[in-house]
């Protein structure tokens, strides 16, 4: 009977088996999206809120410094062109806190340019020796600053050495100019700098040694003119071109000379021309085309009438001042003197008119018997365009060379000359006889005339004289 029970219990569990019950799974706690999401907003508005200023606070330190840095140029400049005096030259500010940079604009300061400077540095006894004690034997000629003396040096090499005499402020000035422009200008129809010696109140400027003097020995001298060949003429031309050139586009600097002339124009052996006196030049930053001054500096005769009279200078100054130039190596007269026997008439104006009678054969130097006469009247109606009295119509020193190389390029026809000097009679700002070296002062604003005045001697005569 148990047995039964047993059996039958076994064979219901088989059928039937048991039904599990099973435990719902321990509840897991809910994530709060909602916290998470607001923990990561914050945690960015913080890095927003620190941020930003830190941002704003470091670009106005930027901007205020670089503000103060132009302002303290600026103030620096406007007091050289005030007439006022400074003990620091604005070349000085150029040195020490910019790099102008053709391609690159302006830059912050420029370590290595103060450090270049001072590799040029000589020490006066060095000079000394070089010159024989400065002796008369030795001297050159003489230029506004003082003497400039020949030398050579324990290495055997030659130098030619200007000395200043008084220095005054302006005398500073300029010293410094052509110290810290020179030292980074490099180019075959650029005088080379060679170094420098301040001590004391003595101030020496130490060139290459350029053994054929200056171009204006030449070109107005019955006897030497002789030695100037047509190919030799348009040679000087070209060098003289490129090297300005140089000067307002291709150097690390943009530079307008201020003061080109034929005393500014130095021959070496082979008579390759070398501009040289920078003492007057201007610092351009790239992307400036023009600029105003109320301290006018230069050669009459060599200066565009906009700048001897308002004070307005530009690249175009020293392509007029080329102009002059040309006319003056092509002719073999000199626009500061008469050039038409019997009357007062200066160079431009006598060209001007000869070329307007188609005359322009008659302008041409008579000892220049060889060469093309077309290429001679090409030149001619070049140094016209560059001298027009229209600044914009005046070519740029690259369309020049271009000009001078390329004899297939056809010109176009010039305009009226600036005739900032006339005659006598025609003209407040005419002066008879030679063009002196003139400093001009005025408090004027560069919109109105300047009222001329000869109020100190030449600062501005190359070496040697």
């Amino acid at each position: 009977m148990n047995i039964q029970l047993m059996l039958h219990r076994h064979h219901r569990h088989h059928l039937h088996p048991p039904v599990v019950t099973l435990a719902p799974p321990p509840s897991t706690p809910s994530i709060n999206t909602t916290t998470k999401a607001d923990n990561r907003s914050g945690t960015f508005r913080t890095a927003i809120i620190i941020f930003v200023p830190m941002s704003l606070l470091l670009v106005l330190s930027t901007l205020a410094i670089a503000f103060f840095r132009l302002r303290k140029s600026e103030d620096v400049q406007k007091r050289l062109d005030s007439g006022g005096p400074s003990k620091m030259a604005w070349t000085t500010v150029v040195s020490k806190l910019f790099k102008f940079s053709r391609h690159g604009g302006l830059h912050h300061a420029d370590e290595d340019a103060s450090q270049s400077v001072d590799s040029l540095r000589f020490d006066f006894a060095t000079i000394r020796v070089a010159t024989n004690d400065f002796s008369n034997a030795n001297k050159l000629g003489q230029g506004g600053f003082g003497w400039v003396y020949k030398g050579k040096l324990s290495n055997g090499q030659e130098i030619a050495v200007k000395r200043l005499g008084d220095c005054s402020t302006q005398g500073e000035v300029e010293f410094k100019n052509e110290i810290v422009l020179m030292s980074r200008l490099q180019h075959k129809n650029l005088v080379r700098l060679l170094g420098f010696c301040m001590e004391g109140k003595e101030r020496l400027l130490i060139y290459e040694f350029v053994p054929n003097a200056s171009l204006d020995r030449f070109i107005f001298d019955p006897i030497k003119r002789l030695l100037l060949n047509w190919e030799t003429r348009y040679k000087i031309i070209l060098g003289i071109a490129r090297g300005l050139l140089y000067l307002h586009e291709d150097s690390q600097l943009r530079i307008i000379h201020h003061d080109l002339k034929g005393g500014n124009i130095l021959l070496d052996s082979a008579m390759n021309p070398k501009i040289a006196d920078f003492g007057m030049a201007r610092l351009f930053v790239v992307d400036q085309s023009r600029g105003n001054t109320k301290r006018i500096v230069g050669t009459y005769g060599y200066m565009p009438p906009e700048y001897a009279k308002f004070g307005q200078f530009s690249v175009k100054t020293d392509v007029f001042s080329f102009g002059v130039l040309i006319l003056e190596i092509v002719s073999g007269k000199k626009n500061g003197s008469s050039v038409n026997a019997g009357n007062i008439e200066h160079l431009l104006s006598y060209a001007w008119k000869k070329w307007r009678e188609g005359k322009a054969l008659s302008l041409i130097d008579q000892t220049l018997r060889s060469g093309s006469n077309s290429d001679k009247i090409r030149c001619i109606h070049i140094g016209l365009l560059c001298v027009q009295e229209n600044v914009a119509k005046r070519p740029t020193m690259a369309s020049i060379v271009l000009m001078l190389t390329s004899f297939s390029m056809s010109l176009p026809l010039p305009s009226k000359p600036g005739f900032l000097l006339e005659s006598s009679t025609n003209s407040n700002l005419s002066f008879p006889g030679q063009f002196p070296s003139w400093t001009i002062r005025s408090n004027q604003s560069s919109h109105h005339p300047i009222n001329i005045s000869i109020n100190e001697a030449s600062i501005t005569e190359p070496y040697p004289r």
